[in-house]
């Protein structure tokens, strides 16, 4: 089937469903690009759900958090269906996809050991041009884990001086002593890729769309930053001056300290912003809507110094994302964006939204604080957004209600009871997702927390923690009968695909 470009996929009301790859029923450590993600999508196309969104996909740090990333372009090997390669013929034995998995590394180079041996021509060729369509990030970032793992997982600004630096002689005598980790390395993102665009074609077929996530910053101690220093606010000994975050807000009383490096705009500015055009690039290969994390940011940025322990002694400081958004535009005609636009919003931010006529997020857990202009009550959404029952920071909806003051609740009482027109009991979270599906913004997003009415022992991340966050997943067992059949009538009545 011909798929329509990026572009149009919004002009139409859809439904879809947010749950990270991770979150997938597993038998593994994490969900993965299995048979389990067809069996979502195919959940997906039967309750009439067309969009499917995830969290960013990219290679997180020991935490497991997908916003702090080893690479801003590298897929998370974890997500690597064993199964398929083994179906592949690339892995000897079946008993090395069973069982609890707490590094596929080994498996990954056995099966990399085979590819070399066992396959056509026509993958080896298909492996060759991977590695040189993608060698603009690849390359270093194939150098950089190699020497992470050399130095014990230490982060690059703890390797020795002329590995820290990118001596040139150093470097090149590095890729010669680690050929074949480098060589895995890249494998293993070739296999990720495969996969995954593989499960995007399938998800293509059955008319579901993929709704990806990319933070706006990217991690210190990350390939990115290692291998092109001159693109962010470091010192002259390559320590971050000031970090990145949010200042306090609704999620903390002390905002939020990120510990993400800042960029170097005017660096950015000079070569067209290539960096930011490649990295969009590669996620518009990967999937059909991209979210901008804090797309505030690309207006202004809260930089905290790097001394300070919590996020209230920051500054805003401005950005250029008009300039960076024409760049993208210009470059990726048809990509479609959607900014996360929660927060401090000021009136530059959403002019900046608007010129690129960018839908932005509307959250329904946060519209009923009394005030009616409250711009996430359902009479106040904008046609042109995406609406939640709430994301991947916010508890799931059965959590909220019963963690609702006193005030909210009656507030989001007396809501229902005129929008129902007649005495009604409070039904969570069926209420709200009604509420978001019902409403005139294009998009409406579900947790599948939501979709299981599920408390919050099964929250995804609660922000400004640094533990219990990122584990949850999802087993079919949880899912009725009567909970299918109630989200399909709910988006079929609402008039969404």
């Amino acid at each position: 089937m011909k798929q329509q470009t990026n572009l149009s996929l919004l002009r139409q009301r859809r439904a879809g469903v947010l749950l990270h790859i991770s979150s997938l029923p597993s038998t593994h450590y994490v969900g993965d690009l299995g048979a389990e993600a067809y069996r979502f999508v195919d959940f997906l196309h039967d309750i009439g759900a067309s969009v499917w969104q995830t969290l960013p996909i990219n290679m997180p740090h020991a935490d497991n958090s997908p916003y702090q990333c080893l690479s801003a372009f590298a897929g998370n090997p974890d997500f690597i269906s064993l199964e398929e390669l083994h179906a592949q013929g690339l892995l000897l034995r079946k008993a090395d996809t069973g069982g609890l998995i707490t590094s596929k590394t080994q498996i990954l180079e056995n099966a990399y050991e085979a590819f070399k041996i066992r396959v056509e021509k026509q993958e080896q060729q298909a492996f060759a041009e991977f590695c040189k369509k993608q060698s603009h990030w690849l390359d270093d970032f194939a150098l950089f884990l190699a020497l992470r793992n050399k130095f014990n997982q230490s982060g690059w600004h703890e390797w020795p001086e002329s590995y820290k630096n990118r001596d040139a002689k150093t470097l090149k005598q590095a890729r010669k002593e680690l050929a074949k980790e480098i060589a895995v390395i890249k494998f293993t993102q070739f296999v990720f890729f495969t996969q995954w665009l593989k499960l995007k074609a399938y998800a293509a077929s059955k008319n579901v769309y993929l709704f990806g996530d990319i933070p706006i910053f990217v991690a210190y101690d990350s390939a990115d930053v290692w291998a092109q220093p001159h693109l962010f606010k470091l010192d002259a000994d390559k320590n971050m001056a000031v970090v990145a975050g949010v200042p306090p807000d609704y999620f903390s009383a002390t905002g939020q300290r990120w510990g993400n490096p800042h960029y170097n705009w005017d660096a950015m500015e000079k070569d067209g912003f290539a960096w930011w055009v490649s990295r969009m690039a590669t996620q518009n290969e990967l999937f059909d809507i991209v979210r901008i994390d804090h797309f505030r940011g690309l207006e202004a940025a809260w930089e905290i110094p790097a001394s300070e322990d919590t996020a209230i002694n920051g500054q805003w400081v401005l950005a250029p994302g008009d300039k960076l958004l024409a760049a993208i535009k210009r470059a990726l005609p048809n990509i479609c964006l959607v900014a996360e636009d929660l927060g401090i919003i000021t009136e530059e931010v959403d002019v900046l939204r608007n010129k690129y006529k960018l839908p932005g997020m509307k959250i329904l857990q946060f519209a009923f604080s009394g005030a009616d202009d409250n711009p996430y009550l359902p009479q106040n959404i904008e046609k042109n957004s995406v609406v939640y029952t709430g994301t991947h920071d916010n508890d799931t909806t059965l959590g909220w209600h019963i963690n609702l003051d006193e005030h909210q609740r009656g507030h989001f009482h007396r809501h229902l009871l005129i929008a129902h027109s007649e005495q009604h009991q409070p039904n969570l979270p069926l209420d709200l997702i009604n509420m978001a599906l019902a409403s005139v913004a294009k998009l409406a997003i579900i947790p599948m927390q939501d979709i299981l009415a599920l408390d919050s022992s099964h929250r995804m991340n609660t922000p400004g923690t640094t533990s219990g966050n990122w584990h949850w997943r999802f087993n079919w067992q949880q899912l009725s009968a009567e909970q299918k059949k109630t989200i399909t009538k709910a988006i079929s009545r609402t008039k969404r695909k």
